[in-house]
């Protein structure tokens, strides 16, 4: 059986990309490498025009963890992510391509009438820890006395992975296409939760197929205040999401399937 086509990421270096579609300045955070800044913008509203197509676009997942097969096709990794909560900090790949995979997701992901929402922060190694330090001081101040060393035991266990991403929407071009678009002003922040979970997905089970293991956590808005003011992000970005990623230490639990005939419906077969 002929091999499935590679999908290799065709952008070693994205910085020539930041004046082409976003027109606003980089965010800056000295946590993340120079390649990825330019996917940043804290205020950009860009052209709805579509993105130049890429004929690359219809092959697989290209992987270079030396545990897993050369190539892993698309739907391959859909069925093989997984929620793996028992994580520690080894990393399968070198910082450089978890960046691309973010860089790849980001640029490549679709979203409502091309508005290019989401922003992402990535935080490794000391960085992501000092996340979850916040998050646990915040959560300190919440739960109940009896009650927090559950929480701190969960909360330490997402501190033992290797990286977060932090995923946020920009609501400007939100609501700039609000204003040309009226007749669909109402539908457009849906449409923003749409793009965001697209890229939740793709940046999840893209990192599994290097072999991470990951789990997608919302301990927004409690942390929201503490994120911004530590890693320079804009105040009007809304913190989604946080994926928690690191080495696999165990197995994902089972997982239980509702009948596709219940789910699924067919019709001109």
């Amino acid at each position: 059986m002929a091999a499935p086509h590679v999908l290799k990421n065709p952008l070693p270096i994205l910085t020539r990309l930041s004046t082409r579609w976003l027109q606003a300045g980089p965010y800056k955070s000295g946590a993340l490498p120079a390649v990825s800044m330019s996917l940043l913008s804290t205020s950009s509203t860009p052209s709805i025009s579509p993105l130049p197509h890429h004929h690359h676009l219809h092959r697989a997942f290209s992987t270079t963890s030396p545990t897993m097969a050369a190539s892993k096709t698309f739907m391959d990794a859909v069925k093989e992510r997984r929620t793996y909560y028992a994580l520690n900090d080894k990393a399968p790949v070198s910082d450089d391509r978890i960046v691309e995979i973010v860089n790849d997701a980001v640029l490549h992901v679709p979203s409502s009438f091309n508005s290019q929402s989401t922003r992402v922060v990535l935080l490794l190694k000391e960085e992501h820890k000092k996340f979850w330090e916040m998050a646990k001081e915040v959560l300190k101040t919440m739960v109940p006395a009896e009650a927090f060393p559950a929480t701190e035991q969960k909360l330490d266990s997402f501190k033992a992975g290797y990286g977060s991403v932090l995923f946020f929407e920009n609501p400007v071009p939100v609501n700039d296409l609000q204003t040309r678009f009226p007749m669909y002003a109402q539908h457009f922040p849906t449409w923003s939760e749409h793009t965001s979970a697209m890229h939740q997905f793709v940046l999840w089970a893209g990192l599994e197929a290097e072999g991470f293991g990951a789990s997608l956590q919302h301990y927004n808005p409690i942390v929201d205040q503490k994120v911004q003011n530590e890693w320079n992000v804009p105040q009007e970005w809304a913190l989604r999401a946080q994926l928690v990623f690191g080495g696999r230490a165990g197995e994902p639990g089972d997982k239980a399937y509702q009948p596709l005939e219940q789910r699924v419906f067919v019709h001109g077969k």
